[in-house]
């Protein structure tokens, strides 16, 4: 069986080819059903995701036809075979397995560490499964991957730390807090990262959310998102007391949260902890409020730094990751080559048995009737012997499988005993 990936991801292709060449959900069953169609297709998956799109495919090692995954994009997405090719990049059998478990455990991806392709990929395996595109050896493979993703995650830091300004913001708001359970949160201005940091907080816990913002639309656009509750923005100030957590990102020029206020605020809350998030550029918060008993102020300067540290110290935990891929793509092809060699085991097994079967009728031939004792006695002295015979090409067999010039001693071993192409 051949196996091969073939197709585009963020370094191999800008954004613009990538939104071409992506599949929706709808769009995507009528592709494994157009690529099942496909001369030469055995098994196949479609992976489909904002940064790659990728087609994994198994065809019969010796059938000389093979999808060709170039024509196949250019069909279904509509753009000239020429256009898409310059773009597409390709691996092969052992290349290829390394290739999707570095992409399951996400040392492929645009944020190394990334939890989102894991789930994206069993997805696609999940779809590929109910269109009958995966029942074999492809399906035994994305199982290992997903069991080699388990242990990247299990055995190493990769995805242990925040790698971008939102989420960090909010694993220091852990740090703070511990549980968010209980805490509540004021989104001051609407902005992108501020919705990406209310987004990780919700996951974290955080369900008491209040939204303000000087255009009343985008503050009830933001707090349907969150099943948020919206404060007038005139009076934000005077409801900060009721607030464990503040993240600010508005668009104004000026500090529209400064040290007296937060003075009273603090008084008001009776020293209880705040954490106030500043993304906003320029700042929302007058940076001297950190200096109060209390409170604690991060801006987007020190989330950046945050970031650097986790981006580095996951850079460590890919290296530890890839000799974990190195040592799953060894153990797999190891696994492999042993499965190839057993129809040469059982032909060699069968041939054998065809030999002793056919020595014990010439012996029945010649000494006539035996007793049920003899009889016993024949067939288990030819048992063993053919038994001892295949003990040692069998075991052989198995370990030459997965050496690199494996196929010449098993070319030896079924031309001793003839057993055919």
């Amino acid at each position: 069986m051949r196996f091969s990936i073939t197709g585009v991801n963020h370094r191999s292709a800008p954004v613009e080819v990538r939104e071409r060449l992506a599949f929706d959900d709808r769009s995507l069953s009528e592709a494994l059903l157009n690529l099942k169609g496909r001369p030469g297709f055995c098994e196949g998956l479609i992976l489909s995701t904002c940064n790659r799109v990728e087609v994994a495919l198994t065809c019969e090692e010796n059938s000389g036809v093979m999808v060709a995954v170039d024509q196949f994009l250019a069909d279904t997405r509509h753009v000239e075979r020429d256009w898409v090719t310059p773009y597409l990049y390709r691996y092969d059998d052992g290349e290829a397995i390394r290739h999707l478990f570095r992409v399951a455990a996400s040392l492929d991806s645009m944020v190394v560490g990334e939890p989102q392709i894991l789930g994206q990929l069993k997805s696609a395996y999940a779809l590929a499964k109910e269109h009958g595109a995966v029942n074999g050896f492809l399906d035994n493979l994305l199982t290992r991957a997903f069991n080699v993703a388990k242990r990247v995650r299990s055995e190493t830091d990769i995805g242990s730390s925040a790698v971008s300004v939102s989420y960090a913001a909010v694993e220091l708001a852990r740090e703070i807090f511990g549980s968010l359970a209980d805490k509540k949160v004021m989104i001051v201005g609407a902005g992108k990262m501020s919705e990406l940091a209310a987004r990780h907080l919700r996951r974290s816990g955080a369900t008491q959310i209040f939204v303000t913002n000087r255009t009343p639309e985008r503050a009830i656009e933001m707090a349907q998102l969150f099943d948020g509750k919206i404060v007038e923005y005139t009076r934000f100030l005077s409801f900060l007391p009721e607030i464990d957590i503040v993240i600010a990102s508005s668009g104004a020029p000026h500090y529209i949260v400064v040290r007296e206020d937060m003075k009273k605020v603090i008084e008001a809350r009776r020293n209880r902890p705040m954490f106030l998030i500043d993304i906003a550029v320029p700042r929302n918060i007058e940076p001297s409020v950190n200096e109060l008993d209390g409170i604690f102020l991060y801006d987007i300067d020190d989330l950046q730094k945050v970031v650097e540290t986790n981006l580095h110290g996951r850079m460590e935990s890919a290296e530890e990751a890839e000799a974990i891929i190195r040592e799953e793509v060894d153990r797999m092809i190891a696994r492999l080559k042993t499965r190839e060699v057993v129809p040469t085991i059982v032909s060699l097994q069968e041939q054998l048995e065809g030999w002793r079967a056919a020595e014990l009728i010439r012996m029945r031939a010649k000494f006539g009737a035996l007793t049920p004792e003899q009889e016993q006695a024949l067939e288990a002295f030819s048992k063993s012997m053919i038994n001892k015979i295949a003990h040692g090409p069998i075991a052989e067999l198995r370990r030459q499988a997965s050496q690199p010039d494996g196929h010449l001693f098993i070319s030896v071993v079924r031309k001793v005993f003839r057993l055919g192409d």
